[in-house]
């Protein structure tokens, strides 16, 4: 069961194939408007409800894009004011989806009768975890989501050695999450399930999978349990062939690869803002344009959809411009492509730090980037042969570390002491 929206997912996809072809049977418990999206790919379906069902036929994660543009004027926030306009809120609509489909779930799972039960969400359901099967979590976020104390807090985008702010913002959540934790505690007992610990909306589970290249992880600040183990990429493979126009992207002049996710991207403001400052530059970009596409002008050195095969296009790239989901992180670092990372919320601006920190990328300022600024930060890593060798052997490294198959392989170890 991922979370509804395309990172989460995809990221399952890419885990559910690598099973699939192994012979194994997978049902994903798709959200509604998944249905058929899931079954093309050769997976069934038992399909849930989140919130009331509408009359109107929705996109694979509508809600969530609606959402998200809804709220988009905060992402210009610094990180501790957005705690409470836009972490909290996404963490009640969470919350009150867990709620609303925890009777569906175990209707579910007494249909399917699931040998293991796998979920790559931020927020549990009672029923996935007093199945009597083995629970999977899956940590499809950036990893700083499993705090500990000597690493920055989730949601901060704060600098590992800023030490000295990470209490403050510590404190700020806990006062503007403590009691919207402690109600969710007490309903997850009070259907069966174990506590949650403090200010954790999901526990863990008997086996915990975490998406993230060695690269950029914190485990040396933060050592973790034997159950956990680290995929560094989990690149699905499912994704179609695409041809890109006739003369471009033909490695005449580099190519730029930029999005900003299927829900960034609806903030088209920000989306034209980037676009102007490439319209102009000798490079071949490709633009994954998103749910609102159809109020985005492309310039003539641009080719882009609604929907792209970014697992495709993406060795094309020489430099990838992302909002820092995890998802285009880690395939990125797979790929071995220098990042510039302008982040909008949740976990992006962690992930924007620690690729700045780390030196496989830089961080931009979102809304305070200049076109110029912009300009100048491609430029930059397009120029840095230092940096390009070095995102080669990690790409070598990662490639070899084969993610989706070590999930797979930890997965049947759980089934088989199920059996």
């Amino acid at each position: 069961m991922p979370e509804s929206a395309y990172g989460p997912t995809n990221n399952c996809v890419g885990i559910a194939h690598r099973l699939a072809a192994r012979g194994h049977r997978i049902v994903f418990a798709a959200e509604r408007s998944w249905e058929g999206r899931l079954a093309r790919l050769g997976f069934e379906e038992q399909l849930v409800d989140l919130s009331p069902p509408t009359t109107e036929p929705q996109e694979a994660g509508q809600f969530w894009k609606d959402y998200v543009a809804a709220i988009a004027p905060q992402f210009a926030r610094p990180t501790v004011e957005q705690l409470s306009t836009v972490i909290r809120p996404i963490w009640e609509e969470l919350i009150d989806g867990a709620r609303y489909v925890e009777p569906q779930l175990r209707h579910a799972l007494d249909v399917v009768q699931p040998d293991v039960i796998i979920e790559d969400n931020v927020v549990g359901f009672p029923a996935l975890v007093t199945a009597g099967v083995p629970f999977v979590r899956v940590v499809s976020c950036n990893p700083l989501e499993v705090p500990g104390p000597g690493i920055a807090p989730a949601f901060s985008g704060l600098a590992a050695d800023d030490t000295s702010s990470f209490a403050t913002f510590r404190d700020a959540y806990r006062r503007t999450h403590l009691d919207l934790w402690r109600e969710f505690d007490t309903w997850f007992r009070s259907q069966g399930a174990p506590g949650l610990p403090e200010l954790s909306f999901i526990g863990p589970g008997d086996l915990n999978l975490y998406v993230y290249p060695e690269e950029l992880d914190y485990r040396e600040a933060r050592p973790l349990p034997t159950t956990w183990h680290r995929l560094d990429s989990s690149v699905r493979e499912t994704d179609a062939p695409v041809e890109t126009p006739r003369g471009f992207a033909t490695g005449a002049r580099p190519v730029v690869y930029f999005s900003l996710g299927s829900l960034g991207s609806a903030d088209v403001g920000l989306m034209s803002h980037v676009i102007k400052a490439l319209a102009t530059q000798p490079y071949d970009v490709i633009v994954s344009t998103g749910p609102r596409h159809d109020e985005i002008t492309l310039a003539d050195n641009m080719w882009g959809n609604e929907f792209l095969p970014q697992t495709r296009l993406m060795p094309l790239a020489d430099v990838v411009i992302t909002h820092g989901g995890n998802n285009t992180v880690t395939e990125a670092m797979h790929f071995g492509k220098p990042m510039v990372v302008m982040p909008l919320f949740w976990d992006q601006y962690d992930n924007a730090q620690r690729v700045h920190e780390r030196g496989y990328g830089l961080r931009l300022d979102t809304y305070r980037a200049t076109a110029d600024d912009i300009r100048k930060a491609v430029r930059r890593v397009l120029d840095d042969d230092t940096l390009h060798r070095r995102l080669a052997v990690a790409s070598r490294r990662i490639r070899h570390a084969d993610g989706v198959g070590r999930a797979a392989d930890l997965l049947e170890t759980v089934g088989q002491r199920r059996a």
